[in-house]
Parts: C-alpha cells; structure tokens; sequence
C-alpha cells in the first residue's frame, strides 16, 4: 500500500490499533481524524488481544449502547482496522444488511465514505456499489444482504452484523450461522453492533 500504509506502519498500528483510527480515517462529516470515546478505546483495548497461539481471545465480539450513538460509525471503524491490519494478504471483511435494509447497508456505506474521506485510503480503493477493494494487498470488503447463499464460501476475518435485532427471517438467522470466525485464521472475529431492541424480536440477540 501506499507509504502512509507500509508494512512498518502496519506493524506498529497491530499494537496499536487506535492509532490508525485517529492518524488514517477521517470523518465524512467533518474531515477530520476521528476522536474516540472512551468506551470505544476500552473496547479496542481487548478487541484484539490474543493468546500465546495469537489467534484472538474473543472472536465473538458485541458492542451495543442506545440510538444515535455512533455504532454503525464504530463498526465501520473495526472493519476497516480489522482488514487493513490485522487481516493480512487477500484478507475478506464483510457488512451484512438485516431484514429491514438493502445490500448495501448502513456498515458498508458509512466504510465506503470513510474510505473516500480518508486521503490514503482514498486513493487506494476500488469502490463500487457492494465491494472495496484494496489492489496492492488484495484485500476487499463486501456488502451482502441478508441472504447465507451469499456468503457460502466466505473466508472473513471479520463479519459485521449491524442491529441484530433486525435479523428475524430465517435466511438472516443461516446467514448468522455461515459467517461464524473461521478456525483455521488466527485473527477472525465476528462482530455485533446492535441497541437493545424489544423482547421477543430477535432470538439471535437475545441468545447473546
């Protein structure tokens, strides 16, 4: 990838992953570094801590708070910290869409944005309409609606699940169970950014 991205900085972003956040990824609407709050560090913090094999400790992660809190924000933030450097060569990150949205659902367009906000990211993307692709490492992020068909084959080191609680149909609940994190990568996580939602309105996020 470009200089900014290099295998150095790479390296040192790894133990740090905030540090890429706030010196890569700018704000579509402000243009500005991203500020974190202090639950969104916390929650970095442990994200990607790994154990003595350096696969991840917990490859099952949620981060839910209330409306208008800046998840979908948060959860594009992870894709792209995830893929870009932890994932490695040809790394796959996926922005599933629950019932209620389309394919290209609120994670993948709030990552699509920042990408084209973001100087050195900007120019080395690819973005069409369900797909960013990164050439110089042949990693990609792709949107798919809330069909497992869609996903059958996937290799992701991170799978993105925006308001579980909007996954109520029974193609959404196969497509939660294709995109499990995948065994045979060390760093493979799936991750949850929902709110609350009501009782009874989805088993899989009440099963969390």
């Amino acid at each position: 990838m470009g200089e900014a991205l290099d295998q150095s900085a790479i390296d040192r972003w790894k133990r740090e992953p905030t540090a890429f956040i706030e010196q890569v990824l700018r704000d579509p609407e402000t243009g500005r570094p991203f500020t974190l709050l202090p639950c969104e560090r916390a929650f970095f913090a442990l994200a990607y801590k790994t154990n003595d094999a350096g696969r991840l400790i917990y490859p099952e992660q949620m981060f839910a708070c209330p409306k208008k809190t800046g998840k979908t924000a948060f959860a594009a933030m992870h894709l792209l910290t995830t893929t870009l450097v932890h994932g490695g060569p040809f790394a796959e990150g996926y922005a599933l869409a629950n019932d209620l949205e389309q394919a290209q659902g609120r994670v993948f367009a709030a990552t699509r944005r920042i990408v084209e906000a973001s100087p050195h990211l900007a120019v080395e993307a690819s973005v069409t309409a369900n797909r960013i692709t990164f050439p110089a490492t042949g990693a990609t992020i792709q949107a798919i609606a809330s069909d497992y068909a869609g996903a059958a084959g996937s290799n992701p080191v991170i799978s993105c699940f925006d308001e579980l609680w909007g996954y109520t149909s029974e193609r959404s609940h196969r497509l939660w169970d294709e995109l499990v994190p995948v065994p045979t990568r060390k760093i493979s996580c799936r991750l949850t950014t929902t709110y609350a939602g009501f009782e009874g309105e989805s088993e899989l996020l009440e099963a969390l």
